[in-house]
Order: structure tokens, then sequence, then C-alpha cells
């Protein structure tokens, strides 16, 4: 019994851990799935759809997430971030099994490439969609020392949680609306200026916005208690985040499938 016990706390543990680190929660993933479609070409739509089986862009944004419970695919499980000091990438102080952005550049250069077979492209090219998103959220570019704002503990609306977390899915569910209502939102943001900005930054220029928006992600009261005023101030860089995610992966697969 005391074995028993003591395996179903490893396993919640376990759970409660890797749960708290998913990007942006299934609506965010969604997002920048479905901006992604509206900004390709068709028939680059429908080359990746083809390699996916009919599953749409937007729909596979979260499969990377919901591997993490077959063992089979344990060496992505340090995939989904990367960590920075000021915005640079500094192998020697990644996990010994990879990271978000070394993970994004191979995935790319695999799929470039070809040679593949049908189902190791579906799940490389499902992975890439993943890690591009994970990319744009800026506590999977985290600093050093804190888990990417899981060990920050805040109280939001009186729930007990992480920074991290309201990152993820608060600050979005808060909104009230679907995925497909935030991206119709987005995408009236979109115009020519805005796609050359954000079509002409490099994966290390990523790397460095989530850098830049660290004083907004930490400003956090003395008390610990976040609410209307923190969203007030900060959910327009999670829209941007998520708006750059879109327009950036339907780059990346433009680059990779398109004519």
């Amino acid at each position: 019994m005391k074995t028993t016990k003591h395996l179903t706390l490893a396993i919640l543990m376990v759970f409660s851990f890797q749960t708290s680190s998913f990007a942006w929660g299934a609506i965010g993933h969604y997002v920048i799935g479905k901006i992604a479609e509206w900004q390709m070409q068709q028939e680059t739509v429908k080359k990746v759809e083809a390699v996916l089986k009919q599953e749409s862009i937007s729909g596979v944004g979260v499969w990377m997430d919901n591997i993490r419970s077959d063992k089979n695919y344990n060496y992505t499980n340090t995939w989904h971030w990367v960590t920075t000091v000021e915005g640079e990438y500094d192998p020697s102080i990644q996990e010994p099994t990879g990271d978000a952005y070394s993970a994004f550049l191979q995935l790319k250069e695999n799929l470039k490439k070809g040679g593949l077979t049908p189902e190791e492209e579906r799940d490389q090219l499902r992975m890439l969609i993943h890690i591009v998103g994970d990319l744009h959220q800026p506590f999977h570019v985290g600093k050093p020392g804190d888990r990417g704002g899981n060990d920050v503990k805040v109280s939001y609306f009186n729930k007990e949680t992480n920074i991290h977390a309201v990152w993820d899915s608060d600050l979005i569910e808060n909104k009230k609306m679907s995925y497909t209502e935030i991206a119709t939102e987005l995408q009236k943001r979109i115009n020519g200026d805005v796609l050359k900005r954000y079509q002409a930054a490099t994966p290390l220029d990523w790397l460095k916005e989530a850098v830049a928006i660290r004083p907004a992600m930490y400003d956090i009261p003395a008390n610990n208690r976040i609410g209307y005023e923190y969203i007030y101030k900060h959910y327009h860089h999670v829209e941007e985040r998520l708006m750059a995610g879109g327009i950036r992966l339907a780059q990346v697969l433009e680059e990779i499938y398109g004519k």
C-alpha cells in the first residue's frame, strides 16, 4: 500500500510539472495556426494538410503537448522551451536533450531536405507547428532560475497559480472568446507593413523579442495578487505574440511547402 501511494504521488508530481509548462494552452496554439492558415497560399495549405492526413494546421497545434503521455516521444520533452539570459542563444545553458530553438532549426531543415517517410514527415511537421507557437510564448523563452515563471507563484482572481500558467491560458481565457474569434480580431490588424516587419525577423530575433517583454511579464504587485489591472496593462503583449507567431508560422510553412 505504501509503495502504491508513493507511485501515485510521483505520477501526480510529474503530471503537475508537465501541465504547468504547456505553452499557450489549446486556444493560443489554435489561434496561431488559424492566422497562419489565413496568411498562406491555398495551394500550400492543401500540401500541408495532405502531409497532416487532412488535419488542419490549427488543429494539430496541441499534438506535441498531447504526446507527453507517450514514452516513445520522451526525447521531445525539453523541446518546448529555450533558456536565454539577454536574448542570445547559448547552447551551454540548454537541456542536454535539446531545446525549442535548436529543435525548430533541425525540424525545418529536415522537412526542407525531404527523404522522410510519410509518418516521419507528419510527426516532424506537427512538432514544428507547435514549437513555432512555443517560441512566441515569452515564458517559453525563459530566463535561468525560475523554470520559465513556473516558480513565480501568484494569485489570479483568488486562484493560486503561477505566472507562467497565467500567460499560457488565463489571460486568453479571460476574453471569453473562441479561438476563431480571437484570430479574426487579430487578422484585421495585419497589413503589409505588419507582415514586412515580422517576416524580416530571424529566429534569433524571436528570442530577443521575448526578452524585451520580460519587464511586463514580471510586473507583479508585491502581494502577488493579479487581476484586471494586470490584464489591462499587458494583454496586448499576448495579442502581439499570437499575431507574430501566426505570421511566422505561415512564413516557415511557405518556405518549406510553397512554390
